[in-house]
């Protein structure tokens, strides 16, 4: 990947190509950010720069025998290490075993999230791993003599999913690394990597998409008029996949806005019985989709309440969900709208720790009910 194909993020673009002109790469780099930020397509980029036989002062050359691998995913001296599933009766499952899978998974986009790599696999349900036998696999692959690149390059998608085994085995050959190799972590919560792997690592923060970086990159990507290219800009937050999800309607943002719609209808009404329904058709949601639909609710109700301002500039709700807003938004107030965040916060919490998701659930829906009627009686 080149780096004119990552949508904005010039800073940092500009230091990676810095680092690899003036030859001071550290061994261990830590890019950090929001899937939708560009993370991967940073790691990318900067990967295929790095081993570039012709390397520019802006970007690779894209023609070397070394780049046309690299676009392809198949440089003999990249690797790649990622989440896994385990298939059938497999025990010690590898990333190796998902290669293919992988590679064209993201060759169709670099921008992805975890959930959408796991419906690619057809694994919804699962939360995946990097699982105990890739920590010697890394250790095989590295061992290996460099075939033709400047640098063996291995990049590590969700560090934080990995089996502490591996990670330890990780640690070790971090603490004494083979000579020109890098490691590119990429991470979207680095919270969630063990200390002693993170004090060995340079990080990058990436940050939010510009918007005017966002309007050209929507533009060229999917063909937009200029005025819906900055409107969905500004409401994406600066997010890639969440703009792409807003240009493409996609099935998931319909799926979370009803779901969403449904819940408010069952809490404000007090229907019992529709709201247990409501849990019973969560509860059987892969446990990151679930997580995602939490965090939707929880935005969906901020646009609510900074709806009642009437500030355009403050809304960043797509048109489709404004239309149940401007009905919805003189419920959503002062007296209710923070408990009822914290609530969505806590059930999130609580399933990241692996709570009964259902009682944790019907636990918020009753909660969330109560400050309906609690905030209307107060007025």
């Amino acid at each position: 990947m080149l780096f004119k194909d990552v949508v904005g993020q010039m800073p940092a673009k500009d230091h990676l190509i810095s680092m690899v002109r003036e030859d001071r790469i550290s061994h261990a780099q830590l890019f950090t950010g929001s899937s939708g930020a560009g993370v991967m397509p940073l790691a990318l980029a900067f990967a295929q720069y790095v081993n570039c036989h012709n390397p520019g002062p802006q970007d690779s050359c894209g023609v070397c025998p070394s780049c046309k691998k690299m676009a392809k995913l198949i440089h003999p001296d990249f690797h790649f290490v990622f989440p896994i599933v385990k298939r059938g009766n497999e025990k010690n499952p590898v990333c190796a075993d998902y290669l293919t899978e992988w590679r064209e998974f993201v060759l169709r986009s670099p921008y992805f999230t975890i959930h959408e790599w796991f419906s690619f696999l057809n694994a919804e349900k699962s939360q995946g791993m990097i699982y105990t036998q890739e920590g010697n696999e890394i250790i095989k692959r590295l061992s290996l003599k460099n075939f033709e690149g400047k640098y063996k390059i291995m990049v590590i998608w969700q560090p934080e999913k990995m089996h502490n085994s591996a990670a330890n085995r990780l640690l070790k050959i971090l603490e004494e690394p083979p000579a020109r190799t890098l490691f590119i972590l990429v991470s979207d919560y680095p919270a969630g990597i063990l200390p002693t792997i993170l004090s060995r690592t340079q990080q990058l923060k990436t940050p939010r998409i510009d918007d005017a970086s966002m309007t050209r990159g929507l533009m060229e990507a999917f063909g937009v008029p200029e005025d819906e290219a900055k409107t969905v800009a500004r409401i994406s937050g600066g997010d890639f996949v969440k703009a792409r999800d807003i240009i493409g309607n996609s099935e998931e943002k319909q799926y979370f806005n009803q779901m969403f719609v449904n819940f408010m209808r069952y809490s404000y009404k007090g229907q019992l019985g529709e709201i247990s329904n409501w849990v019973d058709e969560l509860a059987v949601l892969p446990k990151e989709r679930l997580k995602n639909l939490l965090l939707y609710c929880i935005a969906i109700l901020r646009e609510s309440y900074i709806a009642n301002y009437d500030i355009a500039d403050l809304v960043y709700a797509t048109p489709a969900e404004n239309n149940f807003i401007d009905k919805f938004k003189p419920f959503v107030n002062d007296r209710n709208v923070e408990s009822m965040v914290e609530e969505f916060s806590l059930a999130l919490a609580h399933i990241e720790q692996n709570g009964n998701i259902r009682l944790v659930l019907f636990d918020m829906a009753i909660k969330i009910s109560s400050w309906f009627r609690i905030s209307n009686k107060l007025v």
